[in-house]
């Protein structure tokens, strides 16, 4: 006893009567299937995913005996299926009838002869026309299942699965059937065997190919390892998205805390730049600060350059009265030593001082007043 597939979707020619116009301009037309015989098939057509290892056998022969053909369900089956214009993509359901029915299969199965044969109502005027236009040969669609083992055909011919359970689907109006033009709506009966026939390009429901697209790429979801190295591929790209999320939040932080920094320090700057502005003031108490500093150097009898400023002054001072030990002192500790030495020391009265300069006598008063406004003055 073989192994049994789950249903698979074939096409087989049929045999047509000549066409009958009805009153309402219906076209009738007498089909006969093919019943029994063997059929040639590729082994990538019944066996895709080499489950029994025919998938690289190239052509195999199928059997279809009259066990399958003529059981009643099956042969019952085809009756009020849709007529096609050419084969849909897909089975037709209730879903999609409207889109693809162009006609019905009638009446009755029987068997004739050694055939199975019904009857065919067109519907659809345009199908009509093609029909009248040439469009002659038919292709039925239908499911069976496929039962793999040894089995033997008539002649001897060896067949690796027959077809069993068959389930009509529609019937199809096409331009070039499978078993060639003698497979046509003509004016005489012909009868003809699909023993040529190849697997049919319909897949059902259960086998229908599922994709999805991931990473903009279209995924077949039958596969499994390219759905694993899809989803692999997006696992990673949300880690390295991740991982840049964090980075740059942390750049952002980085960033955030920089521009505080920069904002405190201008801040400073300003503050810096308002207290170093040089106003009259400013200029006032500076030129004040230095004559102070002057007169105590002068008052302690330190001579020092006319341009210097009063930090040199100052040291001139300390240097002058501490000698090397304050060689190495600081501005700071400079200006601490400068404020003890002077702290009590005045200014020389200028009179007092041009007088005891050895000031000799004056030839008149006004002699003298200018000497002493030039020192008081100096």
């Amino acid at each position: 006893m073989g192994q049994t597939t789950p249903m698979v979707l074939f096409s087989d020619a049929l045999t047509l009567d000549a066409p009958k116009r009805t009153s309402d301009g219906y076209m009738a037309v007498r089909a006969k299937a093919a019943r029994t015989g063997t059929y040639a098939y590729l082994g990538s057509e019944i066996d895709p995913d080499n489950t029994h290892g025919l998938r690289d056998a190239g052509m195999v022969n199928v059997l279809r005996d009259a066990d399958a053909v003529f059981d009643p369900k099956s042969a019952h089956s085809f009756i009020g299926k849709p007529v096609t214009d050419n084969h849909p993509s897909v089975a037709v359901t209730a879903e999609n009838w409207r889109d693809h029915a162009r006609g019905v299969v009638m009446g009755a199965a029987w068997q004739e002869g050694g055939y199975l044969a019904f009857d065919l109502m067109l519907t659809d005027a345009a199908t009509i026309q093609a029909v009248d236009n040439g469009k002659r040969e038919l292709s039925n669609g239908y499911a069976a299942e496929l039962q793999f083992g040894d089995f033997t055909g008539p002649g001897g011919v060896k067949c690796v699965a027959k077809q069993v359970s068959i389930k009509g689907n529609h019937v199809a109006i096409v331009d070039r059937g499978r078993a060639g033009p003698s497979c046509a709506i003509t004016d005489s009966v012909a009868i003809c065997d699909a023993n040529t026939a190849a697997m049919s390009a319909f897949t059902p429901p259960e086998k229908q190919m599922k994709k999805i697209v991931l990473d903009g790429l279209q995924v077949d979801l039958s596969d499994a390892d390219a759905v694993a190295a899809a989803i692999t591929k997006l696992q990673n790209q949300i880690a390295t998205d991740a991982t840049a999320k964090v980075t740059l939040d942390a750049q952002i932080a980085t960033l955030t805390t920089d521009k505080a920094s920069l904002a405190a320090e201008n801040a400073t700057l300003k503050t810096q730049l308002a207290d170093a502005a040089i106003t009259p003031a400013k200029l006032r108490d500076a030129a004040k600060a230095y004559a102070a500093v002057t007169d105590k150097a002068k008052a302690l009898g330190v001579q020092f350059a006319q341009d210097a400023d009063a930090d040199a002054v100052m040291k001139a001072v300390v240097d002058a009265k501490l000698g090397d030990l304050a060689k190495d002192w600081t501005a700071d500790q400079i200006a601490v030593s400068f404020a003890t030495l002077a702290k009590d020391a005045k200014p020389a009265d200028p009179l007092r001082q041009a007088l005891s300069d050895g000031a000799k006598p004056f030839a008149d008063s006004a002699a003298v007043i200018s000497t002493i406004r030039a020192a008081r003055y100096a």
